[in-house]
């Protein structure tokens, strides 16, 4: 199964399309593959930026606190925005901020001696980039193909997109020993442009046109009443608000230093992240042929395994096992990942997608900084072990809340997705009556 799965996704890449996959889906997967091929290598290349201009590691970290906080502050903003403009404009303007900022940051680095302000406000703008890009993205691609064939195209659309990361963070590692941090973040730039002027070329003349509301607050707040009235949704986006900070403070402070001390150094500890970016390969890929009825039970049950890496750092498993464990964790976050977009593709209303992926958005990243800033603190409190087992504890605790929504297990998945009502969720999502048969 998944082999034909595997040839039927290679014949994507290598011309033969399917039947599916329109100029649209192929315009959109191809410009974020190219984008994240960039952006990958950029965030090395800005660390090492930071450090070439006599930079501390306090520094890198406040220039990358500097794109998360814009990131988190203009989401909500870029979600109303995005669904009171055509959302590929949106997109558009969105790329070409990122590229005249990432171009800006190269020349700085490439001229002279950058200063830590202007890496820091540079950061910034990228980061606002981000934040009215992915609200206006998020629902565009599962839009360009058939309700019956979204699952398999989003998961082929994830397995490109993670498979750039990959090849982009590889590459990018390279360029900045070779070439220096300056020229990886000019091709970060020019990839931008590239990605943009792709979008620029989607056919929306399809596109129903959606009526102005009320005003920018108007909007928020009925955004927020879109969540609040689904306990499937807010639930969720609660639980990986936490669920996030947990794997991030373990990932990005404990992992390393565990490695350090226990695994060998910095380089078992790349191999482990390269499979879990290896895991979501494959778990894309089964998921081009893979289709769940549950959706969100099969999701939530997916998130338990999240709770493995913390687990095996605490232990901790030789290099070996924690590579293991960080792949099959991919291949089940991606599972989640494809039955989430789906269940939002498939419930919410189309006028009112980007708003609510906004706040989905905003849930999943304002706990991941002050998780990260706190997590030294903590294992200085209670020790490293403890902190990993209770971000693991944490993990398993919140999913299994959230497995007791009925709706979260009741969501069920629907062959060609009816718009849903105004203001509703759909009532036949939750009858648990068979039906026949988802990042830049």
């Amino acid at each position: 199964m998944v082999a034909r799965g595997a040839l039927r996704a290679g014949a994507l890449v290598v011309g033969a399309r399917p039947a599916w996959a329109g100029r649209n889906y192929l315009l959109l997967t191809g410009a974020t593959v190219i984008a994240n091929l960039g952006s990958s290598g950029a965030l090395i290349a800005t660390a090492f930026a930071v450090l070439a201009s006599g930079g501390s590691a306090t520094d890198v970290g406040l220039v990358a606190a500097a794109r998360t906080v814009a990131l988190v502050l203009f989401l909500l903003l870029g979600g109303a925005v995005a669904d009171r403009l055509p959302r590929h404009r949106v997109m558009v303007a969105a790329n070409a901020l990122s590229c005249a900022s990432q171009g800006l940051f190269a020349l700085l680095v490439l001229t002279g001696e950058p200063r830590l302000w202007q890496m820091t406000v540079l950061a910034a703008l990228g980061g606002t980039g981000q934040a009215f890009f992915a609200p206006a993205a998020e629902g565009m691609v599962l839009a360009s193909v058939s309700g019956d064939q979204a699952g398999r195209a989003f998961a082929v659309f994830r397995m490109g997109m993670n498979g750039a990361n990959i090849g982009g963070t590889a590459l990018g590692g390279a360029l900045v020993a070779a070439v220096g941090p300056g020229w990886v973040l000019a091709v970060d730039s020019a990839s931008f442009a590239v990605a943009g002027l792709l979008r620029a070329f989607l056919d929306v003349e399809k596109v129903a046109t959606r009526a102005p509301g009320g005003g920018v607050l108007h909007d928020l707040r009925d955004g927020w009443r879109e969540v609040v009235s689904r306990p499937w949704l807010w639930t969720v986006v609660v639980q990986f608000s936490l669920v996030n900070a947990m794997v991030s403070a373990a990932e990005a402070v404990y992992g390393p230093l565990v490695a350090e001390q226990h695994l060998g150094g910095p380089g078992p500890w790349g191999l482990a992240l390269a499979a879990f970016g290896a895991g979501t390969v494959g778990g894309a890929l089964m998921m081009t042929r893979v289709k769940p009825h549950r959706l969100l039970l099969t999701g939530s049950l997916c998130v338990f395994p999240l709770a493995l890496p913390s687990a095996a750092l605490a232990v901790p498993l030789p290099a070996t096992g924690l590579g293991m464990i960080m792949f099959g964790t991919g291949v089940a976050v991606e599972v989640f990942a494809v039955m989430w977009m789906m269940a939002l593709h498939q419930e919410i209303p189309e006028e009112k997608f980007s708003r609510v992926s906004s706040y989905d958005w905003l849930g999943s990243l304002a706990m991941v900084p002050l998780a990260t800033a706190l997590a030294g603190p903590v294992q200085d409190l209670i020790g490293r072990q403890a902190a990993l087992w209770g971000c693991s504890a944490v993990i398993v605790l919140l999913t299994g809340a959230v497995l007791c929504v009925p709706d979260v297990r009741r969501l069920t998945r629907r062959t060609t997705p009816e718009p849903a009502a105004e203001g509703a969720v759909s009532r036949a999502a939750w009858a648990g009556e068979p039906h026949t048969a988802e990042a830049e």
